[in-house]
């Protein structure tokens, strides 16, 4: 028997494997991130920003601007500061005396006059004055409108005569009886209520009476005598005399007395001390 002989086939997969066995090729290097150069995302998202962001920065910008500027223009600039100051509003003091009082800082910041104090200073070196306002009137200006006190009575003291207001304060001398302005006189040293009501006390019922008188009748009041608290007793001109009584009731005793004076112009005698029942005598 012939001997065989087996020849073996190479595995043709084996021999492509083996093709081209050589170094390994290197590898690929990895593809880069999408625009992370130059132009990647954080730059956009920075101009982005920038783009919303911008009016508002600008805004923000001219705010700043504005305000520096305005407080320079209030504070240190020479266009709003003080360059006039008026006074109006007087009676018996005149505008010059206000000005002197008031002590306006002339040539200061208007902004930073302090209007309060300058009212402060009139009142206390004015007693006079009743009240005083003061106002900035821009660019330059500060204006000062006094109101004066009135007086309703007057106290003689040796030669001359102190005024005393409606609210019973005595605000100024005088060497002179101002016109259609009564003079107190006080007897009350007499009186057994002497002792209960002082002086003081009748001094604010006296400033209350002639207070409460008409401006007509007050006019013609001439003097107003207190004895006691409730006996008050008016002088008019030409000789009259009015019953006044106490303090109370006091409008209701004026009505009465103007409607007297109207009905008997002629009498010289006229009772209000019970308002709801006057009375007039003489003629």
């Amino acid at each position: 028997m012939a001997g065989a002989t087996t020849t073996q086939r190479g595995n043709p997969g084996s021999a492509r494997k083996g093709k081209g066995s050589g170094s390994p090729k290197p590898p690929k290097p990895p593809r880069s991130s999408k625009g992370s150069g130059p132009r990647g995302p954080g730059l956009q998202r920075l101009v982005r920003r920038m783009r919303h962001r911008g009016p508002v920065l600008l805004c923000l910008l001219a705010a700043v601007f504005l305000v520096g500027g305005g407080s320079w223009v209030l504070y240190g600039s020479s266009w709003l500061r003080v360059e006039k100051v008026t006074a109006s509003g007087t009676r018996v003091l005149t505008p010059e005396q206000v000005l002197a009082a008031a002590a306006v800082p002339v040539g200061a910041p208007l902004v930073t006059v302090d209007t309060d104090e300058i009212a402060g200073r009139v009142r206390s070196r004015l007693p006079r004055v009743d009240s005083v306002d003061v106002v900035r009137a821009w660019p330059h200006g500060i204006g000062l409108k006094v109101t004066e006190r009135k007086p309703v009575l007057l106290i003689k003291k040796d030669a001359k005569f102190v005024e005393v207001d409606a609210s019973g304060v005595r605000f100024d001398t005088v060497p002179k009886a101002p016109a259609g302005v009564p003079v107190l006189e006080l007897s009350a040293a007499q009186s057994p209520s002497g002792r209960r009501f002082d002086e003081e006390r009748l001094l604010r019922e006296a400033v209350g009476v002639a207070g409460d008188l008409p401006e007509a009748v007050a006019k013609e009041t001439v003097q107003v005598k207190v004895g006691s608290y409730d006996s008050v007793v008016l002088e008019l001109s030409r000789g009259r005399t009015v019953v006044w009584g106490s303090g109370e009731q006091g409008e209701a005793k004026g009505r009465a007395l103007t409607a007297l004076l109207k009905a008997a112009p002629k009498a010289d005698r006229f009772d209000v001390s019970v308002p709801t029942a006057p009375a007039v005598s003489g003629s």
